[in-house]
């Protein structure tokens, strides 16, 4: 529930998104198997090259940004905040009150299409528009409005824990909810979240925003991918990811969190396909529905976590035996950026048909208003091998781009672990392995059939 009202919350700020089919999607794009096979080809030889072949001046600077232009305060968020805060509590009268159908209510567009879709996608291409569009900013500024102080110290040790009990809750209702699109269950899950972060916020001070809501943070570490990024009150433009790869040794709560972002994206994947309901005993073309495999989704889901920690673990282990080194526990932290950008390349393709297609209904909602035309909704270009044809190749350069740019953030943070180019590149050998096979499996999701 709590993640799901994050969401909700999220999307609040865009007046009205798209189908809500991002949580059962009703257009599935397969890669061609050529292409994931040439996709996993050049992921293997570009990280080869990348790793042997890039001086080590090089690879020490290559995160360096430029600076471009003094950059002021940014205000107006708390405007923006409050108009989204307005538009939420609208969006959830509608949830009650409106049509129950979900591609023509407001909530569950805003929540699936406007919010997952397209402001996460837009995260790590522009920067954090999440910080001017989150309802919940004005929300965590209320009760110092009303002048009440935290009530309590939220302890250091807690981490960031309590975001990512948040996410794995967003993530069940995403992938294992049996009406995750319904608007009146949507409603009232938004309204409890809401109110939770309005608690969270009185006992804990805004502080609860950064350590306890699993969609901010997902959003903002994200945002941290934007090759435009403001820091130091100034405006600095460098590789994807140099702000997040400059960043301080992320505590191990949000390394683990990190790694859960590119686990629940692939179990995302992973649950729609004929080989998973061939695990589960299902029958894909005989699928009755959600409401049949929700014990076998959640514990996939709950799983997928602890594997994908342990396999990266053990490569990070193994590279550390490779150059006789210890400090595992530093390695692991220091390394879990790297992470992020298979994630975010991930999700951009395994949601970019659905965001083609839920695309136009965001504009058919965003249109009247703002006195715009109305178009006609079509998935006329799924049928045409040009459009396709970019589409699948956007899909497979998403994968692999993340791929790439994870080396790079991966071994120029080993650089620093280790002190020399030879040392990092050897210490990262196994975790390159674990990267292909990533980057391969995550191609082979989109190559798939589905049954779900």
């Amino acid at each position: 529930m709590t993640g799901r009202v994050i969401v909700a919350g999220a999307l609040a700020l865009l007046p009205g998104p798209a189908l809500a089919h991002a949580s059962e999607q009703g257009f599935v794009l397969l890669l061609p198997t050529d292409l994931y096979i040439a996709g996993g080809v050049a992921s293997v030889v570009l990280t080869l090259v990348l790793i042997a072949v890039i001086p080590e001046a090089l690879a020490r600077r290559m995160f360096l940004p430029l600076r471009l232009a003094g950059s002021g305060g940014q205000r107006g968020t708390m405007v923006s905040s409050s108009l989204s805060a307005m538009l939420l509590l609208w969006a959830i009268s509608e949830g009650f009150a409106g049509t129950q159908d979900p591609v023509h209510n407001p909530l569950p567009l805003m929540v699936w299409a406007g919010f997952w879709l397209f402001i996460m996608a837009a995260q790590g291409v522009v920067g954090d528009l999440w910080r001017w569009l989150s309802p919940f900013r004005v929300t965590a500024a209320l009760p110092g409005l009303f002048g009440l102080r935290p009530l309590l110290r939220y302890r250091a040790g807690w981490g960031h824990w309590p975001a990512l009990v948040s996410y794995l809750v967003f993530g069940a209702v995403l992938m294992v909810h049996v009406a995750p699109s319904d608007p009146d269950r949507l409603a009232w899950m938004v309204l409890f979240y809401w109110a939770l972060t309005l608690l969270g916020c009185v006992l804990f001070g805004p502080r609860w925003l950064a350590r306890g809501e699993g969609l901010t943070l997902l959003a903002r570490q994200f945002a941290r991918l934007a090759p435009l990024r403001r820091r130091g009150g100034a405006w600095r433009l460098g590789l994807p990811g140099w702000d997040l790869e400059r960043a301080p040794l992320p505590g191990l709560s949000l390394a683990i969190f990190m790694l859960m972002a590119l686990a629940l994206g692939s179990f995302d994947g992973l649950n729609e396909t004929f080989r998973w309901m061939g695990w589960i005993g299902m029958n894909p073309l005989e699928f009755t529905g959600r409401s049949a495999v929700v014990a076998e989704n959640l514990a996939g889901l709950l799983l997928s976590g602890p594997v994908l920690v342990l396999a990266y673990g053990l490569s990070i282990k193994a590279g550390l035996l490779l150059i006789e080194d210890s400090g595992f526990l530093h390695s692991f932290k220091a390394l879990a950026p790297a992470i992020l950008p298979i994630a975010f390349g991930y999700h951009l393709a395994h949601y970019l048909p659905s965001a083609l297609v839920e695309g136009q209904y965001l504009w058919n909602v965003l249109a009247p208003p703002l006195s715009l035309p109305e178009t006609t909704v079509t998935t006329g270009f799924f049928n045409r091998q040009d459009t396709v044809r970019v589409i699948w190749l956007s899909q497979a350069a998403a994968v692999v781009l993340g791929h790439v740019l994870a080396i790079l953030m991966s071994h120029r943070a080993a650089i620093r672990l280790h002190g020399s180019h030879g040392r990092a590149a050897l210490s990262q050998v196994p975790l390159a392995l674990f990267m292909i096979f990533y980057t391969l499996f995550g191609l082979w999701l989109l190559a798939s059939p589905r049954g779900g």
